[in-house]
């Protein structure tokens, strides 16, 4: 890299984003986020209208989830290699196209290649996060990460409600259509506000950047830490969202899908956690704020089971786990980019990849589960990803004091 090249570099690294671009970028992610959940709340009118059974519907969210991890694998550490600006925008047009299809399906196969699609493409919100954490400062770079997660929280949760006020009124094919327009203006607002970076020359190949992965979280015990985490805690997540619209909506409650949609925005809570979550990374308390986020993740599935016998009761549940899963995401971000920023696309793009795993599981398991056991056994399938997350950050606890203790000792020794 030429030393011009290099101070242009560094000179848009000082400077930052302005709270207007983080805003910016972070409405972005929203729009781009919310194509991955619009299916959860329309699973029923899917499968009545394509003859898809009730125990296999999870498969339009499960093929979403897949698409999104190969996205992960194969497309975000492009990102690290060519300019995030260029690969933004055509991430964006192919996403409209692939919306398009998908609510013009005629055929089972024809929605589960088109959500696959769908997914592969909406890891434009990742790319997004990585573009917004390289142009960051170190001192904004938490705060930053924050922001734009929330949008990311703001638009997983408004799509659920979006999408079930818009299937009321024009059937669910209709959202996917709005979702096309609406991702192809967003693209050429981001055409015209998007700021340009200078791209550092890199020696690594894009083999080189897909086998550097699993090779970094390998070698750094943190990044698979953070990874796990990531995993349990978006299957409990998953769970919850994929299987709520099957007890609400059948009777006795019967609920209409703007309605159960509405009980998305409870969650907004989880936007709010993001926030503050990514701040008090920044000061260095990550840690203890996985840690007590994760306890609060375990007791929202106390109050979850008390459907059907109390709405008041599942709504604080729903806000709970919301604020919890939000809060470890961004404390888990926080970490992967802070360890690698001149890797942090294909770093995302790794601990994204659990992201993926995670809620394909939880959206499969979690519409199988309920078929058989109903609700009682969605939330022991919840309350279990969460324990098991609580546990994993117990383990690495005493992990991290052994290691201080055998260090101290080896010190004293010498």
């Amino acid at each position: 890299m030429s030393e011009n090249t290099a101070y242009a570099a560094n000179r848009g690294v000082a400077r930052g984003l302005s709270r207007a671009q983080t805003l910016l970028v972070a409405a972005a992610a929203g729009i781009s986020v919310a194509n991955i959940y619009y299916a959860q709340p329309l699973l029923d009118l899917m499968a009545n209208d394509l003859g898809i059974s009730p125990s296999s519907i999870g498969l339009v969210v499960t093929l979403t989830q897949v698409g999104y991890g190969l996205g992960l694998i194969f497309v975000v550490p492009i990102g690290d290699l060519i300019d995030r600006r260029k690969l933004i925008i055509v991430q964006g047009l192919l996403s409209a196209i692939a919306l398009v299809v998908v609510a013009t399906a005629g055929a089972r196969t024809t929605l589960l290649a088109g959500m696959g699609a769908v997914g592969l493409l909406a890891v434009l919100v990742q790319t997004l996060v990585a573009h917004a954490a390289a142009l960051a400062t170190p001192a904004q770079r938490g705060s930053v990460v924050g922001t734009v997660t929330s949008g990311v929280v703001t638009g997983i949760l408004a799509a659920r409600s979006v999408a079930g006020t818009i299937a009321d009124y024009g059937g669910w094919r209709t959202v996917y259509l709005t979702s096309a327009l609406l991702t192809v203006a967003m693209v050429a607002v981001l055409v015209k506000a998007l700021p340009r970076q200078e791209v550092e020359r890199h020696p690594d190949t894009y083999l080189d950047a897909l086998l550097s992965v699993p090779h970094t979280f390998v070698r750094e015990p943190a990044l698979l830490f953070r990874g796990v985490l990531a995993l349990l805690i978006f299957a409990s997540f998953s769970t919850f969202w994929t299987a709520l619209v099957l007890p609400l909506s059948a009777p006795p409650f019967s609920y209409s899908h703007t309605l159960i949609g509405l009980f998305g925005l409870v969650g907004l809570a989880g936007a709010i956690g993001a926030t503050c979550a990514g701040r008090l990374a920044d000061r260095g308390y990550g840690r203890w704020t996985t840690g007590i986020s994760l306890s609060l993740l375990l007791a929202s599935w106390a109050l979850i089971a008390f459907l059907p016998s109390s709405i008041s009761l599942l709504l604080m549940g729903v806000f709970l786990l919301d604020l919890a899963v939000q809060a470890v995401h961004v404390s888990n971000l926080s970490v992967v980019v802070s360890l690698h920023p001149q890797k942090s696309g294909r770093l995302i793009g790794g601990y994204m990849v659990f992201y993926s795993v995670g809620s394909a599981v939880g959206a499969i398991t979690a519409t199988a589960i309920y078929a058989w056991y109903g609700w009682p056994g969605i939330c022991a399938l919840g309350g279990a990803f969460s324990a098991i997350a609580l546990l994993v950050w117990i383990a690495s606890c005493f992990s991290t004091s052994a290691g201080r203790t055998n260090r101290v000792a080896e010190c004293t020794r010498g």
